[in-house]
């Protein structure tokens, strides 16, 4: 596994593009989850995880930034980075690159593990949470991503 993790190639969508020429920003989410969607079977998360487990993942809280347009047909892919976890929660970071390698956008998020029971928040199973640690020791010798925790408001002097 590489790390971070690397999605495959994907390609901006000319239905995705807004009306000033380039990627509207609710299709960077999109980018940003289908990326994350490759990654989750390596966490033990899948298709099948909710019929299989009752159990599924909630995204609490993401934070984006916009670096550089994208337009449509341009190639790209997402990478992800496991930042912390606990038995319940995860943090990751990733960013979406056009494949010349510049950097669109980056985005940060806090995950929960939910028991659709309840739903509530509940404990991963002993297997996931084992693979969610291989993946975080995995991803443990990277830095901490340079945009990882920034925050939104105007600087006053």
């Amino acid at each position: 596994m590489t790390a971070p993790f690397r999605s495959e190639q994907m390609t901006v969508k000319p239905e995705w593009i807004d009306y000033n020429g380039h990627l509207n920003m609710a299709y960077y989410n999109v980018l940003f989850d289908e990326g994350a969607d490759q990654v989750y079977p390596l966490m033990g998360f899948g298709p099948d995880y909710l019929e299989r487990t009752g159990c599924t993942t909630y995204t609490a809280e993401f934070h984006l930034s916009y670096v550089r347009e994208l337009h449509v047909n341009d190639p790209v892919f997402v990478t992800f980075q496991l930042v912390d976890y606990d038995a319940k929660r995860f943090h990751s970071y990733q960013e979406i690159h056009h494949a010349d390698g510049w950097l669109a956008a980056c985005g940060e998020a806090m995950t929960l593990h939910v028991d659709q029971s309840g739903p509530r928040v509940a404990p991963m199973p002993d297997d996931v949470l084992a693979k969610v640690g291989a993946l975080a020791s995995a991803h443990a010798t990277l830095p901490r991503p340079e945009r990882a925790g920034a925050s939104i408001g105007i600087k006053r002097r």
